[in-house]
């Protein structure tokens, strides 16, 4: 499973076949926005964020977005969002050890086999569909599902996968990976907004470089910096997920503390990238830390960011969708910024967090009123 994630999915030969997906799905994100904003309404950015990564990932998944025809992809979104609402549940029963995980489980296994068989109903039928598509066709796999059907359907394989292994997989990537970016979408933007002269800074970088006749793509992240570093302080500030959950495989010492084996760890990376005793001006969000000509290129301290820079986790146990993840936030603040002023009531956006919630989100969600810039023509829808 992990090797075929790598190479049909997340790898970097992966998302560089798949930039044309998550071009349209940008265009299809941009569309959206300059609709609502011809018809002067507001716009929920967490929304319109959500749709774009979602329909990303099924459409890199599966060859195709969720439909909206048949409501698929508003029972997906709507799945997920319950999903993260339980597991925080169940999060804080691990945290409680064994007595009480056992508790938090049945708590809440009505809900846990509720949101089960829904995702399981949707995720059966577009299976199906896809096992129609490569019987009609006798062709290759082109995506990474009908390489999972191929496999599954494989009976000298290594490692049997069955249905419920690739139900399960997809389940990990949606709810991994739509939520996350899209709370990290709607935290930098808010910060963008509360922060004119890096609201000015960053559209003169991207008309600099893209322009006003084109779209953002995510070809030109890499040759724009601030907005990187924009994206870079944005995780440091909220991090998507602020707590991680790790075990202890073995015995060991840390300095005079003996940790016994299969001891849970929590790791506070919410704290360790807010410690003033490592960045200066800890609650001041400030891109200009992570510009390379504000900050000395040595060895040892290039290490040290690595080590107090986690918004994804680190080492092997790190997110393996980090990069996909940079990819989404970066391109979606561009569009926003390139194509649009932002509106919103009052001097300034609540900047206050949802208590209890497994990813970091604002408590107030964030609503604008979108002005277009330009009107720049679409492609590929």
């Amino acid at each position: 499973m992990k090797k075929l994630i790598t190479s049909k999915l997340l790898g970097p030969q992966a998302l560089e076949r798949s930039q044309g997906v998550r071009a349209k799905e940008v265009e299809r994100f941009y569309s959206n926005l300059l609709d609502t904003a011809m018809k002067k309404e507001s716009v929920e950015i967490s929304e319109e964020a959500m749709k774009l990564v979602n329909n990303s990932i099924c459409h890199m998944i599966m060859g195709r977005s969720c439909s909206r025809e048949n409501s698929e992809a508003e029972r997906v979104r709507g799945l997920v969002k319950k999903t993260d609402s339980l597991g925080k549940k169940l999060f804080l029963a691990a945290i409680l050890r064994k007595p009480l995980k056992k508790i938090g489980i049945s708590l809440f296994k009505k809900e846990l086999t509720d949101v089960s068989s829904k995702f399981d109903e949707v995720l059966e039928k577009i299976l199906v569909e896809n096992k129609e598509k490569l019987d009609q066709e006798h062709q290759q796999d082109t995506d990474m599902m009908d390489k999972l059907l191929e496999a599954c359907r494989d009976e000298n394989a290594d490692y049997k996968i069955t249905r419920d292994h690739i139900k399960s997989l997809f389940v990990d990537l949606f709810v991994a990976g739509t939520d996350t970016s899209t709370h990290s979408i709607q935290w930098i933007m808010a910060e963008i907004i509360n922060n004119s002269y890096i609201l000015k800074r960053l559209r003169e970088e991207i008309d600099s470089v893209v322009g006003k006749t084109r779209l953002i793509q995510e070809t030109d992240l890499p040759n724009l910096p601030y907005l990187q570093a924009i994206v870079k302080e944005g995780l440091r500030l909220h991090p998507p997920v602020p707590f991680v959950l790790r075990t202890f495989e073995e015995r060991c010492m840390i300095g005079e503390f003996c940790i016994p084996e299969k001891t849970t760890l929590l790791v506070n990376g919410y704290a360790m990238m807010r410690d003033p005793e490592y960045w200066d001006d800890p609650q001041e969000f400030k891109p200009e830390r992570f510009l390379t000509s504000s900050r000395s290129s040595k060895k040892d301290e290039i290490r040290d960011e690595v080590l107090k820079f986690i918004p994804f986790g680190s080492g092997r146990r790190g997110c393996p969708g980090a990069n996909l993840g940079y990819v989404f936030v970066g391109t979606a603040i561009g569009v926003m910024v390139q194509c649009f002023d932002l509106k919103i009531k009052g001097d300034k956006v609540n900047m206050n967090e949802a208590a209890g919630a497994m990813t970091l989100s604002m408590a107030h969600p964030l609503k604008c009123t979108l002005v277009p810039r330009t009107l720049i023509p679409l492609t590929s829808i």
